[in-house]
Order: structure tokens, then C-alpha cells, then sequence
């Protein structure tokens, strides 16, 4: 899933800066959302940022050429962090006082997601007693204000008023997202999913897997720089256009052959999917018709423990241990036999866990014998906290 970030753009000539920093958040793998005001449109159209930010624009509060809902509202809880660049001193001086005469100002002050302020105007103005008293306001009201900086102006004059440059407003963002590129330069494979299983023509062995964690990992680690391998078997999560090459499985043999064939390449293999522990001895061709079936099953490969085995120097293996009794203790135990790095367990019976979730509540136990326990969170969440852990190790 991608961060939403919430643009807003303002009445200034540097609204045209504004493209270049939609266009660094779309390519850091933020879902970026616009919202201009009408004086923004006299500087850019509306068509540059939904060509760039590949979303509608919103540009009035009362449109109604699209499904009703209260909009200001739903934008302001759904964005995770909101940046108006450039921020005139109107702008600046409504919010400071709470006035919410348009769809910028009432969706700001609806959000309680970390705001970012860039301020941009005349020298004159910016220096302005009644200016830097709004200023102050906004910014005691926890909002990060990126101080404007010296230079020729667009009136002509030279001095402070130029908004910060759009790479170093995309670089704030994406900090404050901890979409820093800690991970640049380095190959992960991660698996996501459930493997499949043949009986007969029609039917299968499986589980309940969505491949949502996996999917969250690969995604994360792409956003922080990595080069992604995604080994994906059945799955309904959606995958990132950020993830450098998805391999599609179907059985955990497949799995193992994709896994096992790239993991000396890799400086981190994480193993989220759950592959199916039991094959069929013997599957048939056709759909079996029969009163009653009986059928014989045998282990399939240990993929982690295979890793763990071959693992080169250098190499740190993940994996997860969905339990449903003796968390701590199975997990643990996998750790140890499969030469791990990092395990994540978690109690798939606890609500808001485990698989089909959006959510989860996981531990996290490395080979020091740490233990991390995290409260539910989304999994975006959730891959962002062993990233940084993976950081440690």
C-alpha cells in the first residue's frame, strides 16, 4: 500500500515548482493526491498535477461530477501527511486563525496528519510584523515550516522569499515518512503468499494467505532504495510498480527452486509467504468423483532452513512464525533451526492478525535473544519497524 500524501498548492508563481515535487513523491512510491486553490490555476492547470500525480484534482468544494461524500473530511483522515507548497501569507494567515473559506483551507484543519509548510512570497511580506506572527502561530501548532530562502525574486527584488527547492521539500517528506534510502544498494528477495498444492484437475491444497505482509515488505524496501525480487505465490494483495522483478509460483516446490536458485545474490531474504507444509503423494489428472477420497501427504521442502543452511556471510534471513499457542516459545525453536536472523511471530488467533488483514501484531525475536513486541498496526507499519530493526542487525 502507498503513502498518501496530501499536495496543496497555493496562488504563487512558485506553484510551478509544485510539478517537479508531485513528480518526486509519485517516483519516491507515494500516492499523491492534489489540491489547489483557485488562484493556484491562474499559475498551473489542474490537468499538469493529474497528469503527474496519475489522480484527480480537486480544486472545488462543491463539485458534484463525482460520488457524494464529505470530502474535505475523507482526505484529511485518509492522507498521512499533508504539504502545501507554496504557501502564500494568505494561506498562511487563514489557518493561523482557523478560517475555512475554501477546500485547502478546511481540509488542512481537518487533518491531524504532521503538516509541512512552505512558505513563499515578497521579501517585504514575508518580513512583515503581522506575517511572522501568523507564521509563529502555525508553526507552535506543530506544523514543520521550511524557511524560505535568499535570492532573486519574481517581482525582482533580492531577499528572502524563495520557497525551499522541490527536492528538498520531497527529501522532508519523505524523511518524515521514514522513506529515507537506507537500503540503496542492497538485493532483497522477499515471499509473499500461499503456494498451491495439485489433488486433481479441480482441486488443491492451500491456506488462507493474502500475501499482504509480503507484498508490505517488498514494498517498503523498494521505497527505502533496495533492489526487490518479489517470489509470489497465490495472493490478492495488490503489488507495487516499485519492485524490480516478481517471480510468479504456484507450488512450494516452485517457491523453493525460485527461492533457493537467487539466495546467494541476496544481502537480505525474508520469508513472508506461507507456503503449504504437506503435497499430495500422488495427484490425479482428472476431477476425482468418488463417494469418499483419502489422501496421502509427505513434507515439502523447508525453504527457510534451506536458506539458513546455504546462507552466505553477510546474508540476513527473516522469517515468520504464525502460531496460534506458544508464541514465543515456537518461534524461538524456528529461529534456532532454520539459522535465522530475525523472526516475526505472531498469534494469528488474536483479532486483527494473521491472515486477510490489513493490520497485525507481531514480535519481533532476533538471534541475541531481543524481544520486540509491537501493538497492532497497519502492515505498512509493521514492515516499516523490521526494516528498521533489519538495520541493527
Amino acid at each position: 500500500m502507498k503513502r498518501k500524501v496530501l499536495v496543496g498548492v497555493t496562488g504563487g508563481i512558485a506553484a510551478y515548482k509544485s510539478c517537479y515535487l508531485v513528480s518526486a513523491l509519485v517516483k519516491a512510491g507515494c500516492d499523491v493526491h492534489v489540491l489547489m486553490t483557485d488562484h493556484a490555476k491562474e499559475f498551473v492547470s489542474a490537468m499538469t498535477f493529474e497528469t503527474l500525480s496519475h489522480n484527480p484534482v480537486i480544486t472545488n468544494m462543491f463539485r458534484r461530477d463525482r460520488e457524494w461524500e464529505v470530502e474535505h473530511v475523507s482526505l484529511a483522515k485518509s492522507c498521512e501527511i499533508v504539504v502545501v507548497a507554496p504557501a502564500t501569507a494568505n494561506f498562511i494567515g487563514k489557518i493561523a486563525h482557523g478560517i475555512c473559506d475554501d477546500m485547502l483551507t478546511t481540509t488542512y484543519l481537518a487533518s491531524k496528519a504532521p503538516k509541512i509548510i512552505c512558505p513563499a512570497m515578497n521579501t517585504a511580506m514575508y518580513e512583515d510584523e503581522v506575517f511572522q506572527k501568523n507564521l509563529s502561530l502555525v508553526a507552535s501548532s506543530g506544523a514543520t515550516v521550511l524557511t524560505p530562502v535568499s535570492g532573486r525574486l519574481a517581482c525582482g527584488d533580492v531577499g528572502i522569499g524563495k520557497m525551499v527547492e522541490p527536492e528538498e521539500i520531497a527529501q522532508v517528506v519523505k524523511d518524515a515518512l521514514s522513506l529515507t534510502l537506507d537500503f540503496q544498494g542492497k538485493r532483497v528477495l522477499v515471499t509473499a503468499g500461499a503456494t498451491v498444492e495439485e489433488i486433481d484437475g479441480v482441486r488443491y491444497l492451500s491456506n488462507h494467505s493474502s500475501g499482504k505482509m509480503g507484498a508490505a515488505l517488498a514494498e517498503r524496501f523498494a521505497d527505502r532504495g533496495a533492489t526487490v525480487t518479489l517470489v509470489a505465490g497465490k495472493m490478492t494483495a495488490k503489488i507495487a510498480d516499485n519492485i524490480a522483478e516478481v517471480v510468479s509460483v504456484k507450488s512450494t516446490h516452485d517457491m523453493f527452486e525460485a527461492v533457493t536458485s537467487r539466495a546467494k545474490q541476496m544481502d537480505y531474504v525474508v520469508m513472508a509467504a506461507a507456503p503449504a507444509d504437506y503435497t499430495p503423494v500422488s495427484t490425479f489428472a482428472n476431477k476425482v468423483k468418488t463417494d469418499s477420497l483419502t489422501l496421502s501427504l509427505k513434507k515439502t521442502e523447508d525453504i527457510a532452513a534451506a536458506v539458513g543452511r546455504e546462507k552466505q556471510e553477510g546474508t540476513r534471513l527473516v522469517i515468520f512464525s504464525a502460531e496460534t499457542e506458544c508464541l514465543l516459545e515456537n518461534a524461538r525453536g524456528k529461529l534456532e533451526r532454520k539459522n535465522a536472523d530475525l523472526v516475526v511471530a505472531n498469534d494469528v488467533t488474536q483479532e486483527g492478525a494473521g491472515f486477510n488483514t490489513d493490520t497485525n501484531i507481531v514480535t519481533l525475536i532476533d538471534k541475541k535473544g531481543e524481544v520486540i513486541p509491537l501493538e497492532k498496526m497497519p502492515k505498512i507499519e509493521v514492515a516499516d519497524a523490521i526494516l528498521n530493526k533489519l538495520k541493527t542487525l
